[in-house]
């Protein structure tokens, strides 16, 4: 019976040890700042209110930012100019 208990219970302690890292790796990773929580409540767009129902905060966020990331791409390509200026846009 000893014998049992001897190992046991350095299993079970191993095998809770596991648990929690991996428990620990998903809080981790899913942690979002208030500002970002914040920003994301002010401007949200209805798809990305949906997705936050179905995937929650992780997946709506993912959402928000690439649309962020899209706005901000298009708009310093505007703004950049186009080099030596030899460039023409009408086609011959």
């Amino acid at each position: 019976m000893t014998a049992w208990i001897a190992v046991l219970i350095p299993l079970l302690i191993m095998v809770f040890a596991l648990g929690m890292e991996r428990l620990e790796t998903r809080l981790r990773s899913g942690t979002v700042r208030e500002d970002e929580v914040e920003d994301f409540l002010e401007r949200a767009r209805p798809d990305e209110v949906k997705a936050l129902f179905r995937q929650g905060i992780g997946g709506a966020l993912q959402m928000f930012r690439l649309r962020n990331l899209g706005k901000r791409g298009a708009g310093t390509r505007r703004g950049r100019p186009s080099g030596d200026g030899s460039r023409s846009t009408t086609n011959a």
